[in-house]
């Protein structure tokens, strides 16, 4: 076996081409793919948003081979905690690290002991339980984890479970009121559902921003051409995942007219439904169900995938009746040393009060509205 060694990498520098296209590679092999924690995700994310220190810490072998990684920062856990937690957030809601299918145990042994270095707890949010990378940090020796903020997700399978799930979605009722729908949207002009890839995504892109923009997220501020930071971030991000074929743009259009788009990241054998935009004048013929299941179908196409990850909220009313599968998440907890129970215990309790509070003020906004 080869020795391992350990290469903690600062973000406040940029890498060498070589360094850079170990990461990518990494990204690209990974047992559980992870768009967000490649570097023509996080780099331009970083860059843009000014969020503070993020380091990623990597695990290599004496070739330089990147077998474990992952960004990491420094925050409070919910209100009042301290942690050194994954950096996942509401742009990149996944947080387990890059793992090498080649990574002996030894390696994600390593790398769990250097974060403890930076704090004696640890977080892994957005960590989807069935995931071989999950399994492997629950097998390292020494070191309590605890599960908190359990959530489940739509989702999808491939294959065989996956034409399934769009069969059960695409029938019935459904199928007929949207093929209906379909009928009177044509009335309007042709109608035309298609994938963009490679040298057209940005363009695309652009459209998929003015759509954004145009609807309640533009009025509400959240859309990200709203914000300085958010386009820049977004238009790096995508036009450098499109180089390297990790980005799918599909569309919906009426006589030359998008009403519907949605960007998908592609890493590994997974799809990530990452952003959707639709036009409301449109909204009574529901192009945003349309543009999801031809995503779904355009996934299922795609044999080199074997599902896909909506990234939505728990519960989404569009989503979910469509991409039936599901994808269960929680918060990973890690801890070794003095009381790792009680500290865990502790962080937990955080997380989950503020997670009751958030609630708590949505509803209070919405009584107020």
């Amino acid at each position: 076996m080869k020795a391992l060694k350990l290469n903690p990498l600062s973000l406040d520098t940029t890498p060498d081409a070589d360094l850079e296209a170990a990461w990518r590679r990494l990204s690209k092999e990974a047992c559980d793919p992870n768009p967000f924690f490649g570097p023509d995700f996080l780099r331009p994310f970083l860059r843009a948003m000014q969020d503070g220190k993020v380091t990623v810490h990597a695990i290599t072998d004496v070739d330089g081979r990147w077998l474990v990684a992952a960004p990491f920062k420094k925050r409070r856990a919910g209100l009042l905690v301290p942690s050194y937690a994954s950096y996942a957030n509401e742009y990149a809601p996944l947080g387990l690290p890059l793992l090498s299918p080649q990574a002996p145990p030894e390696a994600i042994t390593l790398f769990l002991n250097s974060l403890d270095r930076e704090s004696p707890t640890t977080l892994f949010p957005y960590a989807r339980l069935d995931a071989a990378t999950a399994a492997a940090l629950r097998s390292v020796d020494g070191w309590s984890s605890l599960e908190t903020a359990p959530a489940r997700r739509a989702a999808h399978d491939g294959g065989e479970r996956g034409r399934e799930q769009f069969a059960e979605a695409f029938r019935g009722k459904r199928k007929k009121e949207l093929s209906r729908l379909k009928r009177r949207l044509e009335d309007e002009g042709p109608l035309v559902l298609e994938s963009h890839y490679g040298d057209d995504v940005p363009e695309q892109f652009e459209r998929f921003l003015d759509l954004e923009k145009s609807g309640w997220k533009g009025k509400n501020t959240s859309a990200l051409a709203s914000h300085e930071d958010t386009v820049a971030f977004s238009r790096q991000a995508i036009a450098a995942m499109a180089v390297h074929k990790g980005v799918r743009i599909d569309s919906m259009s009426v006589a030359g007219k998008p009403i519907a788009m949605m960007v998908v990241l592609t890493e590994g054998n997974r799809a990530f439904a990452w952003k959707i935009a639709y036009d409301e004048t449109y909204a009574k013929f529901s192009p945003g169900a349309h543009l999801s299941l031809y995503a779904l179908e355009t996934n299922l196409a795609n044999e080199a995938l074997d599902g896909g990850d909506s990234l939505a909220v728990p519960g989404h009313p569009m989503i979910e009746p469509l991409w039936r599968g599901r994808m269960d998440y929680a918060t990973l907890i890690y801890a070794k040393g003095a009381a790792p129970n009680l500290r865990q215990k502790l962080t937990a309790c955080d997380i989950q009060l503020e997670k009751k509070l958030r609630e708590i003020a949505r509803k209070l906004l919405r009584r107020g509205a």
